[in-house]
């Protein structure tokens, strides 16, 4: 494979960065990545992060993928008005009504660190494009994601295992913003499912449901054991985030990275978070402060749900994220075990949120109707009804009474005797 060195305005050494922990919210300037420090004058903690960020300490290699931002304007759902990810392909298959296709489209590329101690160590560049190309958004994106990793990389507990690893960053003379990731993992929660529910079909169109019983048990317990610690893996990492003081609001198949998507190697499966450009602080200095760029819309819908204070308000963003990971954990417990095509997420959110109005219960008697989903129902009625129970507990209408991150990870369902 060839690696080329980035043709970039900075030749730098490793910097040290004093980062604030909220991201600038004015749009007057433009937040460069590699010298980006905070200007305020408001006594913020702030905290030091070591980063690469000379661009000749990495070689970049072949693009991996793309993926960008949709808005969702006009569902009738409890999420409208959201901002979803979606990769290359998916509009086609969005069955609402109104989605509009956000400026910022991000980049992958394969690379590694070419210098120094860490010399050969493969990274995930992540690449967000110039002010030219997508105006200031993509910038305070990729600030506010620098600033959310180089804050929880900065804590007394030291690196969470289930949080993605930023190695460094850099800007090029076309204005786009490098991050450089450590390579723990090609493949993403999404791939998994996708790569599974493409297996049914193939199982099922070569009619092969007579086989043997026991192995058919042994593969269904395999991908049970799969989906659980994917899905526990990431709700530890919500948990540190959120211990942290820090919301994720982006969270979905996309932003679980895995690194591996075969079952029989579940025991080595060690999911992370990434795509922390939305993150919101909620530390009570920075609810005083007031709404920041990417914290304003969830404010707003706090104060339609009513919460007020600064306790209540971060109250609501934890659970509005528990929301978005009951969400993500539906789609674990549907597509992976469905037929290729049967169940999107779109699709099965519109499920729960317009047809059955949020009753959990009610959704696994439609589902009991169509042999296509027993599979997947069959899943959630582990050790009776566990995880119909933790979905339940998740979607709860009432943002007051979802469980905290700590809380999901410590239920029944994710315990290894559920099996």
């Amino acid at each position: 494979m060839l690696f080329a060195t980035p043709h970039c305005l900075s030749s730098s050494t490793c910097l040290s960065f004093s980062i604030s922990r909220k991201p600038n919210s004015s749009l007057s300037r433009k937040p460069r990545l590699s010298t980006w420090v905070s200007s305020r004058t408001r006594s913020t903690p702030l905290c030091t992060a070591s980063l690469i960020t000379s661009p000749d300490s990495f070689e970049v290699g072949r693009l991996i993928g793309s993926y960008g931002f949709m808005n969702v304007t006009s569902y009738s759902g409890f999420q409208a008005g959201a901002d979803l990810e979606f990769s290359s392909g998916d509009l086609g298959q969005l069955r609402v009504q109104d989605v509009g296709e956000g400026s910022v489209k991000i980049r992958l590329y394969e690379g590694r660190i070419a210098q120094g101690p860490f010399k050969g160590t493969p990274v995930i560049f992540k690449v967000y494009p110039g002010q030219r190309a997508a105006g200031i958004e993509a910038d305070m994106m990729a600030a506010n994601e620098l600033n959310a990793h180089a804050f929880l990389q900065n804590t007394s507990e030291g690196i969470c295992k289930n949080l993605l690893l930023l190695l460094g960053g850099f800007e090029t003379k076309t204005g786009e913003q490098w991050l450089a990731f450590r390579g723990d993992g090609k493949y993403s929660a999404a791939d998994f499912a996708k790569a599974a529910s493409e297996k049914v079909s193939r199982v099922r169109s070569l009619q092969e449901n007579s086989w043997n019983p026991f192995e058919k048990e042994q593969a269904f317990k395999r991908r049970t054991y799969f989906v659980i610690r994917l899905f526990l893996g990431a709700m530890r990492g919500l948990a540190y985030m959120h211990n942290h003081e820090r919301l994720h609001q982006s969270l979905g198949p996309a932003s679980v990275i895995l690194n591996t998507i075969v079952e029989r190697d579940a025991a080595y499966l060690v999911p992370k978070l990434r795509d922390l450009a939305f993150s919101v602080d909620i530390s009570f200095s920075s609810l005083e402060e007031g709404p920041s760029t990417f914290s304003e819309g969830l404010w707003r819908r706090a104060s339609s749900a009513g919460a007020f204070t600064p306790m209540e308000k971060r109250a609501f963003g934890i659970a509005d994220d528990i929301y978005e990971a009951g969400l993500l954990f539906a789609y674990l417990a549907f597509v992976p075990f469905c037929e290729a095509g049967i169940m999107d997420g779109l699709s099965l959110q519109r499920l729960l949120e317009s047809t059955f109005k949020l009753d959990v219960m009610a959704t696994r008697e439609y589902c009991l109707a169509d042999d296509r989903l027993l599979e997947a129902v069959k899943f959630l009625d582990l050790g009776q009804g566990a995880g119909w129970e933790l979905l339940q507990a998740m979607l709860n209408p009432d943002f007051r009474k979802r469980p905290i991150a700590e809380a999901v990870v410590n239920h029944r369902f994710l315990a290894a005797d559920v099996l």
